[in-house]
Formats: structure tokens, sequence, C-alpha cells
């Protein structure tokens, strides 16, 4: 099978070309010139500072697993009663099909109240959508994965109350369910053992987080420090499948280092004790932690993750266009004792920014990340952490 690559260019090409190309104004017929002052008013960042503010862009993608993927994307942005020394708030959502008959909605929030009074950090997914399964374990051959044919439901939010400035604690409620699964094994290469919770599962956990965070804008941090610790018991008395219990650990600092430039960096740590299920291991890849790998390339009980980004928002030379180059290190194991040097797996890359909300300093992300397996693309709107 082909690697699947994870990258949506269509926003990215057209908003470059419809802004910045004098020929494509010029010389285009009035079609184009048409679709250039639609896609100009979708992204025009006209609204008054303070006030809420909505863009939808569309996407393009394309997977050997999904073939042709259609979406459309937007994004919400308010600060609460309109104060502008309020945080900015932040709901990301994401709808898709393919000509697969596979669809999916995924909604992200970061959302404050007034005087941070109140902190509600969440993330929804709604899909059918399929899964690609390498095995488990840090030493997993990537050639011929198992493709997991399913719906798949995850609910996570975390309703934070403020203790003291910048310090949030508050319950955790995560659920996900897996229904209608189905392994299709690699035509070629031996086919895997079928893991726990391959015929699906459903599996609520409650838990506690404890946040630190004087962030003020979520989407593209200038300084800061975001620190998450958090605990969720999965247990058969509130109706899961499976028992077990995860402990996370987030860490993000960020320092401006001269004129529009910060250097970023995050440790991240997720270990799980108990029996769970394959879909709710750790696991090591995506668009946000390890760049260039795929989001479950290597899955287990346990996972340590660190990674770097130094980033120009925007280049020197020009107000619209930025840029990042960024390292990461990674692994998995069984037990926290089992971690080993020679299993840490490398990714680095680098991306290019576009001012896609100037008041409100957010930029379109297209990164490229590379490992030795080969790239991974990744388009969004706001930094990766």
């Amino acid at each position: 099978m082909k690697r699947s690559l994870n990258i949506r260019l269509l926003p990215a090409i057209i908003i470059i070309l419809c802004i910045y190309s004098k020929a494509f104004t010029q010389d285009t017929a009035k079609s184009g010139r048409w679709l250039q002052r639609l896609i100009q008013r979708s992204i025009a960042d006209t609204t008054p500072p303070g006030k809420a503010s909505i863009r939808f862009y569309p996407t393009l993608a394309y997977a050997p697993e999904t073939s042709f993927e259609f979406g459309i994307s937007s994004l919400l942005l308010y600060q609460a009663k309109n104060d502008t020394l309020n945080r900015l708030s932040e709901v990301n959502a994401f709808a898709f099909f393919t000509l697969e008959n596979q669809y999916g909605l995924w909604i992200d929030n970061a959302l404050y109240g007034d005087k941070d009074n109140w902190f509600f950090l969440g993330r929804t997914r709604l899909q059918k959508f399929p899964l690609l399964y390498y095995g488990t374990g840090p030493e997993t051959a990537g050639a011929h994965p198992a493709i997991v044919d399913g719906n798949y439901i995850l609910l996570r939010q975390r309703v934070l109350r403020k203790l003291r400035r910048n310090l949030f604690f508050g319950p955790e409620v995560d659920f996900q369910r897996l229904s209608r699964s189905r392994f299709r094994q690699p035509e070629a290469g031996p086919p895997y053992p079928l893991p726990q919770g391959a015929g699906g599962s459903a599996n609520l956990g409650l838990g506690l987080a404890l946040v630190y965070d004087n962030r003020h804008n979520v989407l593209n941090v200038r300084e800061g420090l975001f620190t998450e610790l958090s605990f969720l018991e999965y247990n058969s008395g509130f109706g899961s499948d499976f028992d077990f219990r995860s402990v996370n650990l987030d860490l993000r600092s960020f320092h401006p280092m001269g004129n529009q430039q910060v250097l970023a960096w995050q440790v991240n740590g997720n270990f799980i004790t108990g029996d769970a299920p394959f879909n709710q291991l750790a696991l090591l890849g995506g668009d946000m932690m390890m760049r260039g790998y795929y989001q479950g390339r290597y899955r287990d009980k346990n996972l340590l993750a660190a990674q770097a980004e130094y980033r120009w928002l925007p280049f020197p030379f020009s107000r619209k266009f930025g840029g990042v180059v960024f390292g990461g290190l990674a692994s998995v194991a069984p037990y926290i004792d089992q971690f080993r040097f020679s299993q840490i797996r490398p990714s680095g890359g680098a991306g290019i920014r576009y001012l896609l909300f100037p008041k409100k300093d957010i930029f379109l992300r297209l990164d490229v990340g590379f490992t030795k397996e080969g790239p991974g693309f990744y388009l969004y709107t706001g930094e990766a952490f």
C-alpha cells in the first residue's frame, strides 16, 4: 500500500494565487476575477477588534484508502463580552466526505470566559474513516499496514475553573467509541494478530485536569507557558468495555527571539495502565507532534515525545508570509522502564505561513515533515502547538 499523505493544499494555492499574482488579476477571464473576489471576501479580516468573526474555506485532499476528499473548514474567533482584554477564544471545525462514502466532522475548542473565570478545552471527532494499523510496539514494520474500517466517536472536554491567575482546575470527560469495526489485512505481507478491541468498543473516562496557561492567543503564541497534568479512569462501572487509566503530561513554552521571531518547545507524555483497546493506546505521529509520521504509526501504552520549533511570523522582508523549521524525537514502550535509546524516532521539517487574519495575528500553516519513511504534509489554521 502507498503511504497516506495528510495534505489539503487547495485553499493555500487559491489564496496565494488570488491575492498575490498580478497576472491572475490582469489576465484571467471574468469567472476567474469573480472567484478571486469571492475568496478574498471570505478571508478578509474586516471584523472590528473584540467582535466575533467566522471564516469558511474549502479543502481538497487525496489518499489511496479514501480517494478524493472534499471538505470545508471554518474558524470562529471571539473574546468574551467583546472585551479585547480577554483572551482570544477559538472554535475550529472541519467537515469532509470522500468518494469512498466516508465522512467526518472534527471540532476543536479553546474557550475562555470573562476574566478567565472559566476555561473549556476540548476536542470532538465524529467520522467514518479508515485507520491504518501497523501493530503495537516500538519496532513495528511499516510496509503493509492493515486498514481498520469503522465508525469512530471521540468526545473529550475539560471544564476548568480559575483557581488563581492563569491556573485552572476541573473535571475532564473522555468518551470514545469504535463501532462496526472491520480489519482488512494487507494484501502483501503476513496478517496482523487482531489486537484488543479489534471488534470495537465504547469507553467512558472520568478524571481531573490541572492546567497552567498564560497564553493570550492559542493559535499563535508569541510568549507564554502552557502546562497540563491530567488523569482519566476508564471503568466498567462507568459503562466502559475495558478497565484502564491514563496520566497525561503536556508542557509547552514560547520565547520571543527578536523581531517577530519565536522559539517554541514542547514535551509530551502519555502513560497508560490496564487493558486499553488498540485505538486508545498512546499514538506517535500526527499534525501536531512528530509531523511526518502517520498518527498511530507507532502505538503502545507509554509515549514520550519532545519537539522544538523556530518561527518567523512573518519574515523580515514580508508582511504576509513567514516560515518555521522544526524537529522532534519520540518513542513508545509497553512499560515505562522499557524505553530504549535505540528506539527513539526522529522527525524534522519546515513550513510556510500566510497571515490569514492580520488583526488577530493568526496564520495559515503548511508544513512538510520528514522521516525515514517519507514526508507528510499538513495544512491547518494556527500553529501546531
